[in-house]
């Protein structure tokens, strides 16, 4: 199905019960009932970056910084591989504490596994990503937050959005599945840009989508600001499975951080993944990019089984597999 810009406005303007439910049909033709778990581990809140909206910006300085060390990160995802997930993301903020060969080493050990990897650790170098790849690296999630080139540059101060958009190329080209998305209510981002946003997922024929509203926090320069819409949030991530259909998406958390059935209506609504947060609990709450981010005081185990009961108690089933886009 192919929906004109001006047709994306309008659904994003009024979403409606119709539009969720056609998201839902195309999600099942296309991926079946499977939900792919993911489990997402959170390698280090420290960051070079100061995007206005993050709680882990560098000028913050009430945040307690941690790194994992490369051990740490390999028993995590070894735990991860005995709770029966096929798949970890390891995410971080941008810095340069891990250096290729580390992360070579740590991506080449998880394969041992035989997991899937994404990776999420913002922008770096073609031979970074390279090095990456040929380690064993799936998949690589760089969002780019707003494809509005003027509110991409006041929201990240001293980042290039072309390099940006260069990064997203060349991740695409060296042969990973390519992970992008959007922030869902910026201040003053209209209706327009999210539309441009869509627009923009297709044009790069992207295999993965995270969208999330935006969650003011109390240490950025955005801590006034009112938080993103669920409903619009929700609108982005149907949208984008209608014009893509076959891509994964993950009912994010941030979706269930503002409504406690975020999750169900999620993927209900479009989406196939989720990812539980499977960061070594003491350093859970301490990678806050937004406040009162679910899940951070339970287990694992509690999580998983938490999920799980969500996912069969809407019929689905969950996965065994690896999660690969669908063709």
């Amino acid at each position: 199905m192919e929906l004109t810009k001006k047709e994306i406005i309008s659904h994003l303007k009024a979403p409606t019960k119709e539009l969720f439910e056609l998201a839902d049909i195309i999600r099942k033709q296309y991926v079946k009932d499977e939900v792919h778990l993911r489990g997402l581990i959170e390698i280090s809140n420290i960051c070079k970056n100061n995007c206005l909206y993050c709680g882990i910006r560098a000028q913050n300085s009430s945040c307690k910084r941690y790194r994992l060390e490369k051990e740490e990160i390999i028993t995590t995802a070894q735990k991860a591989k005995s709770l029966g997930l096929q798949t970890v993301v390891l995410q971080g903020g941008e810095n340069d504490l891990f250096d290729i060969d580390s992360m070579v080493y740590v991506i080449s050990q998880i394969k041992k596994l035989d997991m899937a990897i994404t990776l999420s650790l913002g922008e770096k170098t073609k031979d970074e990503y390279e090095a990456y790849k040929k380690a064993g690296a799936d998949r690589y999630l760089l969002r780019i937050e707003t494809t509005n080139k003027a509110l991409y540059e006041k929201m990240h101060p001293n980042m290039d959005f072309g390099n940006r958009l260069k990064c997203i190329e060349t991740i695409k080209s060296l042969g990973y599945e390519l992970g992008t998305g959007c922030l869902i209510g910026l201040p003053s981002q209209s209706i327009e840009s999210l539309a441009e946003d869509i627009l923009f997922f297709k044009e790069i024929d992207a295999d993965m989508i995270g969208v999330g509203p935006f969650i003011a926090s109390s240490d950025t320069p955005l801590k006034t600001s009112p938080n993103g819409s669920f409903q619009l949030a929700l609108a982005v991530m149907a949208l984008s499975r209608i014009l893509l259909k076959n891509i994964n998406i993950p009912a994010t958390t941030a979706m269930e951080t503002l409504h406690k059935e975020g999750h169900i209506i999620a993927l209900q609504s479009g989406a196939n993944v989720i990812m539980p947060n499977l960061t070594p609990i003491e350093h859970k709450k301490d990678y806050s990019i937004y406040p009162n981010k679910s899940g951070i005081k339970e287990s694992d185990e509690r999580i998983l089984d938490d999920i799980k009961n969500k996912i069969t108690s809407i019929g689905r089933i969950i996965s065994s597999h690896k999660g690969f886009r669908a063709y």
